[in-house]
């Protein structure tokens, strides 16, 4: 193969990737989350080890999210979830929701490429009980004022939701919400159903073979967009098609996918810039589609999969601090609202702590993974809200109420704002810088071989 064949062959594998990515992310999700059991406790699988799983099932988070659950990276504290992994290809899905009186909810609506393309919730379509028809393709809505319908542009549909908790003393209240959700048949019978995920369950993403296996399914049941069919149809050169087994491919494909997945997965690793000023950035600035913006849409897939529109949520992020440098648990830093310049949301704020290298909540010795508007106990002067973020504890009890655990390593925070205002959405608001404070003035620097598993 000449050099310029070769060039080709490997910009057209890193174009693959970046396009499929998405597909493959989902599919590894969906693998991990999709129910084993159904709500009587019945396998979907006859083995511990089968594929098998309930799709068209609701699947109601009990506890806010912790250290422990590993399923979905940067996952939020402030929520219960409460999810289903939809399968429109047969026939429409009704789903009814109740009434939630005052308390936030969402349930957002990605399509297999991770397009947030619909929400069903408090800001677009109230928290009154409503009835939603969810279908896809030819299959025309039935006339039926009592539904609203819902066009998905995908066979295959993840409906993540979330609903507020204000505290742990909330949680019974919450439970008894999410079991007032429910899905069934236009006929009035329950949706669920097996189906073969076709994934191990704990996939990782560096096998060629499996990859392209993946994706190649994955484009069987959810086509391209007509505009993208011509520039899918060329990834068959490298063994991404919906008519291709994958199990025929060669090595030199093979080779080309293998390494533009490791180029892909280390590009879409690299701290973004910080273009909010102080450390901050803003990783998901997606509304209802990615578009043809492919490496955004990767790098969300990759590492915020589940994000839902701005218009919703607002998912500002920092890694490094107000002078560029990587957010390291061994420092203490610091950030400031001023009074007048808390953040703005409709519903509610937070930030949360996540470890760099997994990108999972930080286990820590209070038991707090994020802070923000509903905390208790927070401290207020006359300077506004100071934060401290560090893997130490600081000193003073003051400072500590305000204290969010770091792990003794890199860390990145995310500032979620749920409907945020416009101050946000145009980009006229002002986030705190996040300063460093000398190891000294922020308690003792740990040693990092001591730090707890």
């Amino acid at each position: 193969m000449s050099c310029s064949a070769t060039e080709n062959i490997t910009a057209l594998a890193r174009d693959a990737v970046l396009y499929t990515l998405p597909l493959f992310e989902m599919a590894r999700a969906r693998a991990a989350m999709c129910p084993r059991r159904d709500d009587s406790g019945q396998f979907a699988g006859d083995s511990p080890d089968s594929t098998l799983g309930w799709v068209n099932q609701l699947v109601r988070g009990r506890q806010l999210l912790g250290p422990r659950n590993r399923e979905v990276v940067t996952p939020n504290n402030d929520t219960l979830y409460l999810s289903a992994w939809l399968d429109l290809g047969d026939e429409p899905l009704v789903l009814e929701v109740p009434d939630t009186a005052d308390r936030y909810y969402v349930l957002g609506l990605l399509d297999f490429y991770t397009n947030p393309f619909e929400s069903i919730g408090t800001r677009t379509t109230g928290n009154g009980a409503r009835r939603f028809l969810l279908h896809h393709g030819k299959v025309a809505p039935p006339a039926d004022d009592d539904l609203t319908p819902i066009a998905c542009p995908t066979r295959d549909v993840w409906m993540i939701g979330r609903i507020l908790v204000d505290g742990k003393d909330a949680l019974a209240a919450v439970h008894a919400l999410q079991d007032r959700f429910v899905l069934k048949t236009l006929s009035g019978q329950p949706a669920k159903r097996r189906f073969d995920v076709g994934v191990p369950r704990r996939a990782a993403v560096g096998d060629p073979r499996l990859y392209a296996a993946v994706v190649n399914a994955a484009l069987v049941r959810n086509p391209p967009p007509a505009a993208e069919s011509a520039l899918v149809a060329q990834f068959a050169a490298v063994g991404m098609g919906a008519d291709i087994d994958a199990s025929t491919l060669e090595a030199p494909t093979l080779d080309a996918v293998g390494r533009a997945l490791d180029q892909v997965i280390g590009e879409l690793g690299v701290p973004q810039p910080s273009a909010l000023g102080g450390g901050w950035f803003l990783p998901v600035e997606v509304r209802a589609s990615f578009g043809d913006d492919y490496l955004t849409r990767a790098h969300v897939s990759r590492n915020y999969i589940g994000a839902l529109g701005i218009e919703e949520a607002m998912y500002v992020a920092a890694d490094c601090d107000s002078e560029g440098r990587p957010l390291d648990g061994r420092y203490a830093y610091e950030l400031s609202f001023p009074p007048d310049g808390l953040p703005q949301a409709q519903a509610f704020w937070s930030i949360t702590m996540y470890d760099k290298a997994s990108c999972m909540l930080v286990d820590n010795a209070i038991d707090r993974y994020s802070i923000g508007d509903r905390s208790p106990q927070l401290h207020y002067d006359e300077h506004g809200l100071t934060l401290r973020l560090s893997a130490a504890p600081p000193a003073d009890a003051a400072t500590r109420s305000n204290w969010l655990p770091a792990p003794d390593d890199l860390f990145y925070i995310i500032l979620r704002i749920y409907i945020p205002s416009v101050v946000h959405l145009e980009q006229r608001f002002r986030y705190p810088p996040i300063r460093r404070v000398q190891p000294h003035e922020g308690g003792v620097r740990p040693d990092r071989s001591s730090a707890a598993s």
